[in-house]
């Protein structure tokens, strides 16, 4: 008889869609992490700032935050884990943020690892490129802002510089800070 662990590490590729070149993290986060845990685990390491709402889609089958004056059929993400959602290696699911900018982001289960308690969950392991700042306008107004703020010559390279309160460099990914606030607010 074998014995099969409660929680395992689960390795998540996250891709935002739309975007070439790709910008993508790998992390790892506890199977039993609740989808609410998950949501802030993927704002830190994306880099967006929670301010929008969001929603988690399998199929037809969406998980959020309910709202009691907004009856739908969303289901309440803190009710779910994630190994409820994702069961097997190369299972997906959708994470949407900010409905107005429309960023979409593709969440795949790249491994499940045994559970180590020693490893501090969760962990970034690698990414690409910056996330476009909030409120740009989702991907065609991230593609002209990229247009102003790397063309000096443009005419609305120094307004989006100073929008964007300083300089934005769309290859820039720090690991290290991104952990670090990973243990600051996920413990």
């Amino acid at each position: 008889m074998t014995v099969r662990s409660l929680r395992s590490v689960y390795q998540l590729k996250v891709t935002l869609k739309g975007i070439r070149p790709a910008v993508w993290r790998r992390l790892q986060v506890a199977s039993t992490d609740n989808l609410e845990d998950i949501h802030i685990a993927l704002q830190i390491v994306m880099g967006w700032s929670n301010s929008h709402l969001h929603e988690f889609k399998k199929g037809r089958v969406r998980y959020g935050m309910p709202e009691e004056d907004f009856p739908s059929d969303i289901l309440d993400e803190v009710e779910y884990r994630l190994d409820q959602v994702l069961k097997i290696e190369k299972d997906k699911l959708i994470y949407d943020y900010d409905f107005g900018d429309g960023w979409e982001h593709e969440v795949m289960l790249e491994k499940v690892l045994p559970f180590d308690p020693s490893v501090v969950l969760p962990v970034c392991l690698k990414g690409s490129r910056a996330c476009p700042p909030e409120d740009v306008g989702g991907i065609p107004g991230y593609e002209m802002f990229l247009e102003a703020v790397t063309d000096p010559s443009h005419p609305d390279h120094e307004a989006m510089l100073e929008w964007i309160g300083g300089d934005f460099d769309p290859e820039h990914f720090d690991l290290a800070d991104v952990n670090d606030l990973l243990r600051e607010y996920c413990d």
